[in-house]
């Protein structure tokens, strides 16, 4: 039985997420990958790694969740937003297989629930299960997969609704999901978000926790995810935190999933934080 593996933030570092791979092959020349989002910009390789994830996924060998930065991507390449100066998503705005590419991107899901692992970009409310999670997820996978996703995109920029409320509708319900699932960092036991502080585990802003340090419905499964890279790699009973800052000049993670073998590699730092 091929073993399966969770990766971390890779954020255009083709040539690492080759490394890792290569290195994860040498044991395990048929493992599957299930990666945490982000798996574009900042790094100097996107097209490169975005065609990778995109040819094990058809080959039945890899998912991924959707991460912040994949989502900025298909809105700059819709002229939803424009880019920012830190972006490094040229080289796919110019690509010939630019159209398949996004196509791709935008029917991945939101979140992936597989032997008792919750694999999201970022967070989920304290107040969300693993099944209402994937309910969530699939609400919104459902619309950036339909013919009116580029509305949605429109649609899903800011912070506000801050708060989950079972009765949230239209856009505000799309964006307040959008939102926990590929931005959350800090919030409240009651799930009030906080978009500003990316600081780590000691630094939460006042009446703020970091997310999974807080009762969970869903804390009967392991959650994984990515997006917080001054946490790095968290291992706990019920929780793996991924993103071990590649795109700064930390490693590029990878975790089994049926034992927590931990595989690694070194990165140069691309970016500079600020």
């Amino acid at each position: 039985m091929a073993k399966t593996y969770f990766i971390g933030d890779i954020q255009g570092c083709a040539d690492q997420l080759q490394s890792l791979l290569s290195k994860i092959e040498q044991t395990e020349p048929h493992a599957h990958y299930l990666f945490a989002g982000d798996l574009v910009n900042r790094g100097p390789k996107s097209l490169a790694s975005l065609r990778l994830i995109r040819d094990l996924q058809i080959a039945g060998r890899a998912e991924s969740v959707l991460g912040n930065h994949d989502l900025h991507l298909l809105a700059v390449a819709q002229s939803i937003r424009k880019a920012h100066r830190s972006d490094t998503l040229d080289d796919i705005l110019q690509a010939p297989d630019r159209e398949e590419l996004t196509q791709w991107l935008r029917h991945r899901p939101l979140a992936i629930f597989q032997d008792q692992h919750l694999l999201v970009h970022a967070g989920i409310f304290p107040q969300w299960s693993a099944k209402k999670t994937m309910k969530l997820a699939h609400e919104v996978e459902a619309q950036l997969r339909g013919d009116n996703w580029v509305d949605l995109l429109q649609h899903m920029y800011g912070n506000t609704p801050v708060q989950w409320q079972d009765d949230l509708q239209g856009y505000d319900r799309s964006r307040c999901i959008i939102n926990a699932l590929t931005r959350m960092r800090f919030c409240t036991a009651d799930g009030i978000m906080d978009f500003d502080s990316k600081d780590g585990l000691g630094n939460a802003p006042k009446g703020f926790a970091p997310w999974f340090d807080l009762p969970h419905a869903s804390a009967k499964v392991c959650t994984v995810f990515g997006h917080w890279s001054t946490l790095g790699l968290i291992l706990r009973e019920n929780l793996i935190s991924l993103d071990t800052g590649c795109v700064w000049g930390g490693k590029l993670t990878a975790v089994a999933l049926n034992d927590r073998e931990v595989v690694q590699v070194d990165c140069p730092q691309q970016q500079k934080p600020g």
